[in-house]
Parts: C-alpha cells; structure tokens; sequence
C-alpha cells in the first residue's frame, strides 16, 4: 500500500513536493527531465517510512465501467537500468454501501453484457400452403372446344358496307368529340376503390355478359387496376366470355387466404389475368360446389378495393342474399332487363325497391335494357319510358351476332351500335360510383 501511495505521489509533477523536500521539476541527479530514473528510484524505496497522517493523499476515483484504452507502446529503458515493473492499480474510494441497495459493482471487472440472443421474427401474414392448392380446371370441354365455329361480327357485312358509306359523307368531328367525352368519365380518378354490382331479376337475360363488357371497357380505357369478379356460383358464364382459358382459385378459395399485408403483387398470383390487362376472380371452378355467402363476400371484396381502382362484380340474381348485399353496398349498380313485358315489369318492381332504401340507392343505379333477338314485340321506347318514371336511367343494348353466339367476346368483332351503347352504359355506372363518397 505505501509502494501504491509513492507511485501516485512520484506522478505529480511538475511542482510537488517528493520524499526528500526537494522539488521534481528538475529530476535531480540525472539528466534533466530523465522520468524514467525517478521512476526507478522511487521503485527502490521499498523500506519507506509509512506517510503520516499530514500528507496529501491521491484518490482517484473509476467509473463502474472503465473505457478500454488502447495499449501504448513501452519505451525502451537506457542501457544498464532494469526494466519498470508495471504501475498498480491505485487505490479506489470506496463509500459506504447503502443497507437498501445493492452492492456496488468492482470497478476492476466489466459489467456483464447480456447475450445477442437471436432477433425475433415479426408475425408474418398467413401462408397459402395451409389451404391445398386446387387444381387448374379448363372453362371450356376440349371435347367442345374443337366443335367451336368461327365467331361471327356483331354486324352483317351489308350494315357494315353501308355505315362505311355513310361516314363519308358525315362529319367525322362529331364522332371524335363523342369517343372522347366516353374516354374522359371512364379515365375519372378515384380516390378509393370503386364496386359496380352487375344483376338481375332472373338468369339467361345477359347478366354475365354485361359484366363482362364493362369489364373489357374498363380495363381498356383505365390504366389503374380493374378486376372483375364474379359472385354467381351457379356455374356462371364470366369466365368464358372474358377470354380465361382455365381457372384455378375461386372466390371462396382466396377469402381464407386474404390477410392486410399482402401486396398487389400477391394478391394478383391468385387472379386470372385477363388478355386487354385487367384480372379476373372466378366464383367457382365450372363445377358445382358450396354457394357463395354473405361472409364471405364481404370479406373478399372489402379486401380486394384497396388493390383495384374498379372492381365490376357478376352477382347472383335477385332476390338471393348475396345480390341484396351487393346492391346495398356497391358505388353504383347495373339491372339487366330483358326486353319482355314480364322482364321490364319484374324490373321495375326492383327500382321501386331501391327507392325505399334509406341511403337513396336508386340515383346510383342504371338499367341496361337487352334484346336476345333481333325480332322483339315489345315496343323499345314504350319499355324505355316505363322503366324512366322511377328516375333511373336506361341504356338500350341492341341485338348483336357475336355477343348471341356465345363464348369469349372480342371488342373488335362487337356490333358499332353494341360498342357504343357498352362504352356509354360504363361511363353511366362509372360517373355514379365517383359521384359516391
């Protein structure tokens, strides 16, 4: 303890006072300023005196965790002299403990560093592999699909001769102002994703088929994404007119897949992409399986808006639960009617129900008035009239060859009346659904 005490005191320099009286200033002796022989000859007075109780005392005092210091490198001692022991650890103040705390940490030992354990994972979303991937199922037989003929032009060749004849003679500004007008309510922006609910009263008037064209309208003029879905189990006919040669995962299927942190990207692997660039979601695989319900619906349509600008959903036919929720919560809603006296009556009893419903579904609702024949008796304007008197408003869709053939529809062989009346029955749907905050 004296050797430590000499050592603490043989540091101060210069100006302190060392065991003989004398100052340090000078090294005294050897040649000026040699610390190293002070040090030496301190290390040689082992058999000191004890220091009294008068002298100063050199505390130093360490934190709990001392920093590393890097180690300097030892210079080299003259010629004759023995090298200097290593300098002891002075002395540390110590206090009195505290009887409530714990004991103090040696200022000597590093504080223990808990292990790195490994990183915890954060929770990652539900994977797919828990669900059994299905099978891909063709649309279309192959055994039919051989049998297929040619797809037919909406028009005749002699309807056609004659409009091309017509338009030189009439003003081609007018019909550029018109197409872009359509462009213009079908390119509207949307802040959040928009659904279009597609039904009617009863199967076989065309509902698929509506759907499916403002579907391919949409996915044309929008450069957003744009699915259609199909919420009719009863082996609906979406699939086939939009173009999917097979389908894979259903409605059903992808609802206990869905989670929040699924990306477009991966919501997209599940989807059948369509050839102008939209996707599709089949209800079911062609086959006859469990119905579709409510729960369901909801789930997977309330998910899949955040991902797509505009979602046209096939719905089942009215009145079935599915078609009620859809009508009750979509932006804006198309009614297929068959030009048939019962068709136009049993529609009109649906307006007559929308306008009873508290939120006024009624303004965001349009009639597509479709003729599966070339040969109608029921007067056109007379079911047009009819159908306007709740205040909704109707688009004739004209008898068209390609669309009553059947199969996939191609927009290039659709009727110039059929492909009018489709762009201007999207704009419609699409000017309510923006017009819905």
């Amino acid at each position: 303890m004296a050797q430590r005490d000499g050592m603490a005191q043989g540091e101060q320099r210069p100006g302190r006072e060392g065991r003989g009286g004398g100052e340090r200033e000078g090294g005294g002796g050897g040649g000026s300023g040699d610390w190293q022989r002070d040090v030496l000859r301190e290390l040689g007075q082992r058999a000191a005196p004890a220091r009294s109780a008068g002298e100063p005392t050199l505390r130093l005092v360490h934190s709990a965790r001392p920093e590393p210091r890097q180690p300097e490198p030892e210079p080299t001692p003259p010629t004759g002299h023995r090298r200097p022991e290593p300098h002891p650890t002075p002395p540390v103040e110590r206090r009195q403990p505290d009887p409530g705390a714990a004991p103090p940490a040696d200022p000597r030992t590093p504080a223990p560093v808990p292990p790195a354990g490994p990183r915890r994972p954060s929770p990652a979303p539900e994977s797919a592999s828990a669900v059994p991937a299905p099978e891909s199922v063709p649309t279309v037989d192959p055994r039919l699909a051989i049998a297929l003929g040619r797809p037919r032009h909406g028009d005749s060749l002699g309807r056609r001769t004659g409009r091309s004849l017509r338009g030189l003679a009439s003003s081609v500004s007018q019909d550029v102002a018109e197409q872009t007008r359509l462009a213009e309510e079908l390119q509207q922006p949307v802040t959040t994703g928009r659904i279009i609910a597609v039904t009617s009263i009863r199967g076989g008037v065309g509902k698929s088929t509506v759907a499916a064209l403002l579907g391919r309208a949409f996915n044309h003029y929008r450069h957003d994404p744009v699915l259609t879905l199909e919420a009719d189990a009863a082996l609906g006919t979406l699939a086939v007119r939009m173009g999917a040669e097979s389908v894979r995962w259903s409605c059903v299927d992808l609802a206990r897949i869905l989670t929040p942190a699924m990306q477009l990207t991966d919501v997209t692997g599940y989807l059948v992409p369509v050839s102008d660039g939209g996707w599709l979601l089949p209800a079911s695989q062609g086959r006859v399986g469990a119905p579709l319900d409510v729960p369901t619906y909801r789930r997977v349509t309330l998910a899949l808006r955040r991902y797509f600008a505009v979602t046209v959903v096939d719905c089942e036919t009215l009145p079935g639960e599915v078609a009620r929720t859809a009508m009750d919560t979509a932006h804006a809603r198309v009614i297929v009617a068959p030009t048939t006296a019962e068709g136009v009556g049993g529609t009109r009893q649906v307006l007559d129900w929308l306008a009873g419903l508290p939120h006024s579904a009624l303004a965001t609702t349009v009639v597509a008035l479709t003729a599966n024949t070339p040969d109608t008796r029921l007067d056109v304007k007379t079911a047009t009239a009819h159908l306007k008197e709740t205040g909704a408003t109707v688009v004739v869709l004209p008898y068209d060859r390609h669309l009553a053939g059947g199969g996939p529809i191609r927009t290039d062989l659709l009727g110039r009346t059929t492909r009018d009346a489709a762009l201007g029955l999207a704009a419609e749907a699409m000017r309510r659904a923006v017009r819905v905050r």
